[in-house]
């Protein structure tokens, strides 16, 4: 692991002391109750009270960051083959509902820039997993990072930044050294706490059966918050209040009051 830049040394504008997010956080918009990382989402996400989103971010060919968590298009749009070949004026075209439901056919892909307006018009907040296309891991970070940047400036609580990919953080950072940032875990291999310390991370956010006592008190002591994705359950939610945790992803807005 490299030493970070100068600039990458900046400390993000949100600190682990000081965390103005909440502990509920809807994931891709309503969980699987409208279409995921759509505008529909995030609007149903509202109505069920939700103040804070996750979503999952990716660029075009031609460099549009945009919402959608495959790499490939076939699972939840009408087009075919790997999403970050295709220009935006290509997917902007594709149909992200229809296979969701009828209520929801002809639901565009939303560009980051669409839900950044959404969110701030109505004072929500936002979780973004930078999700590149494989073999653009830094690019997409640093694209992302920018225009999220851009987005939001001059916000009270920015967006959280957060990726599996090492890479994608690192180009993050390096963009946009203010903007607060989070390491994706879905294991704990050897190393992962020093890693989010030198990413300069304010976060960990892995899936919620990693969680034990002694790992949120190494995360704690480390001066990081705790969050977890992707919990369905009540007993697991209540486990990880339980142990202290800051904030649980969830898909089940309809069963968990995020005023809890």
């Amino acid at each position: 692991m490299t030493a970070p830049s100068a600039a990458a040394a900046v400390a993000p504008a949100v600190s682990a002391s000081d965390w103005p997010y909440p502990r509920w956080i809807a994931h891709r918009g309503a969980g699987k109750l409208a279409p995921e990382n759509t505008l529909a989402a995030f609007r149903l996400g509202a109505h069920h009270g939700y103040r804070m989103f996750e979503c999952d971010a990716k660029l075009s060919s031609d460099g549009v960051p945009f919402l959608l968590h495959d790499a490939t298009l076939e699972r939840t749009t009408c087009g075919r083959g790997t999403a970050g070949e295709q220009a935006w004026s290509d997917l902007s075209r594709l149909d992200a509902g229809a296979w969701h439901s009828r209520a929801h056919a002809g639901e565009p892909l939303p560009t980051l820039d669409a839900v950044a307006r959404f969110c701030r018009a109505n004072g929500h907040l936002l979780n973004i997993e930078i999700k590149p296309t494989p073999g653009t891991e830094e690019e997409t970070g640093r694209v992302v990072a920018a225009h999220a940047a851009r987005l939001w400036q001059g916000a009270a609580v920015p967006p959280l930044l957060t990726s599996f990919q090492v890479r994608a953080l690192s180009g993050a950072r390096d963009a946009a050294p203010l903007l607060p940032r989070g390491l994706l875990l879905d294991t704990l291999g050897a190393g992962w706490l020093d890693t989010a310390q030198q990413l300069g991370c304010v976060a960990i956010v892995c899936n919620h059966a990693l969680w034990t006592a002694e790992t949120v008190d190494q995360v704690k002591g480390a001066g990081l918050r705790a969050l977890s994705y992707t919990v369905n359950d009540e007993w697991a939610a209540q486990r990880l209040i339980d142990l202290g945790t800051d904030g649980i992803i969830t898909d089940r807005v309809d069963l968990f009051s995020p005023g809890q």
